[in-house]
């Protein structure tokens, strides 16, 4: 009896135990079929977000440089579409602008005096012809002087300078001092007229001979701070480096634009000029025959008179 009351109890001990085993797997097992469901609904949404955000933040970390790049290069092309030689010079350097604007009054005096000299040329070669065609037929200095009225030019400078000549050296009866007194104060008066027709001529020769070399200086200077702005930029890009340069080139341009135009008036000047000298020539030859023509009148009036007196 006591036999089986124990294993009766030990019994209902051991099914005991498997009922409290068995209701936890019992409640797993009825929770298992949500709880994935549960998982899966919040769990997929981050599974998807990470795939999405991968690429956008691998957008953003490699976004910022190339629009940085992208935006420089569209600048760069703006700027180079606008690319004009004001533009240039106002994004130019101090020192570049400096050049640039002295270059710019060196070919502004070049051309002031090329007018200048046109005219005054034009003028004194008009008046040194009209002269010798009015003292052709003239027979004596006094006759030349009457014939060339009180109108200014060389010519006149040549007969005064023989008139008073000859006055001073009355009474001398050496004509080959007198004519040779007379050459050299002509010489002097040519000399006066060549210094005179020649000016402005020197700072031509100047303009045309420093101007290249002081773009140059300028092209160099600028490209000196392309290539300093180069290494700041840490860029090589032609769109980008392209103004620079192109500014620094500018002053070379203009150098030449000043240059170019000085040479070719500086010797067409020399050309006429040597052709106004020559007229000048043919007025003091013609003052020196009136003069000769004059000296010997008075001797043959002289030896008349000598002779009527012997008589």
């Amino acid at each position: 009896m006591n036999i089986s009351l124990s294993r009766a109890v030990t019994f209902a001990v051991i099914s005991a135990l498997l009922l409290s085993l068995a209701a936890p797997s019992v409640a797993q097992q009825n929770a298992t079929p949500s709880a994935p469901l549960a998982q899966q609904a919040p769990a997929q949404p981050p599974a998807a977000l990470p795939q999405a955000a991968a690429p956008a933040a691998a957008s953003d970390t490699a976004a910022p440089p190339a629009e940085r790049e992208a935006k420089s290069l569209k600048a760069a092309t703006a700027e180079l579409k606008e690319l004009s030689p004001w533009t240039m010079f106002k994004s130019a350097d101090v020192v570049v602008k400096a050049v640039m604007i002295g270059l710019a009054f060196a070919s502004l005096v070049t051309w002031t005096i090329f007018i200048a000299k046109m005219v005054e040329l034009a003028v004194v070669q008009r008046k040194v012809r009209s002269a010798l065609v009015k003292i052709a037929d003239a027979r004596s200095l006094a006759e030349a002087q009457f014939a060339l009225g009180a109108k200014g030019s060389v010519l006149a400078s040549f007969l005064a300078a023989a008139m008073r000549e000859a006055r001073l050296s009355a009474g001398i009866s050496s004509d080959a001092g007198i004519k040779e007194r007379a050459a050299s104060s002509f010489a002097e008066i040519v000399r006066a007229e060549a210094r005179r027709v020649r000016l402005g001529m020197g700072l031509l020769a100047t303009i045309g001979a420093t101007s290249p070399f002081v773009g140059l200086f300028g092209t160099v200077w600028g490209i000196m701070n392309s290539f300093i702005g180069i290494s700041k930029s840490q860029t090589t890009n032609l769109a980008v480096v392209a103004p620079g340069i192109a500014e620094a080139l500018l002053a070379t341009a203009i150098g030449l634009v000043a240059a170019i135009p000085a040479v070719i008036i500086y010797n067409h000047f020399a050309r006429v000029t040597k052709g106004y000298l020559e007229l000048v020539s043919r007025a003091s030859g013609a003052a020196g025959r009136l003069l000769s023509r004059d000296l010997d009148r008075t001797h043959v009036s002289g030896g008349q008179r000598g002779r009527d007196a012997a008589e």
